[in-house]
């Protein structure tokens, strides 16, 4: 037991490590930028709220286990904004994260581990309703904070409401039409300013 509860109190000490990685968003009052940790379970309470609105039933707690799982992966490879330059060399991030996937999951007990990686790569594939919906909800987040913040992070990558359409929107609205459409009103308000 005392091994188990070594390998668990390893990988929780090394997931702390995700409050360090500095994320492109800001906070809704635009004061600083958010972390990885706070993003992670802002999307989780994002979800336990917004589940109502899932385009298929999920399981909340499921959705919410991915969320609270979904950017460990950043420890190692980094936050990589949406908008940014960087988001279009897939291929590199891609095996940078799965190289941080194995290694993070890797130190908790097989069980364990290899419980929670499956559900990362159900997160990462998105093929599943909930899967579909976390990803929605993942990238909800962002486009609160831009609208609450004056659009921060959108005015630093000089992001077009075409782009915040084909790279948020089409995704959003996969898992969760209904919230999609009540933000797209305020999205093209600000962009028609």
């Amino acid at each position: 037991m005392s091994d188990r509860i070594d390998q668990q109190l390893s990988f929780l000490i090394e997931a702390d490590k995700l409050k360090s990685v500095i994320r492109g968003t800001t906070l809704n009052d635009g004061s600083r930028h958010e972390n990885s940790g706070e993003h992670s379970w802002h999307v989780g309470l994002y979800a336990l709220i917004m589940a109502e609105h899932a385009t298929k039933p999920v399981n909340v707690d499921r959705v919410i286990k991915m969320l609270l799982l979904h950017d460990l992966v950043e420890i190692d490879a980094g936050d990589v904004p949406i908008h940014s330059d960087a988001a279009r060399d897939t291929a590199v991030q891609d095996a940078a994260e799965q190289a941080a996937a194995d290694r993070i999951f890797g130190l908790l007990p097989d069980d364990q581990g290899g419980a929670f990686r499956a559900l990362w790569d159900e997160f990462e594939a998105a093929s599943t309703d909930d899967a579909i919906f976390a990803k929605s909800i993942d990238r909800v987040h962002p486009v609160v904070a831009n609208l609450e913040s004056g659009g921060a992070s959108w005015i630093t990558y000089n992001v077009t409401r075409q782009q915040v359409q084909t790279r948020v929107g089409d995704k959003v609205m996969r898992g969760a039409p209904a919230i999609w459409g009540a933000l797209k009103t305020r999205i093209d308000a600000w962009f028609d300013n």
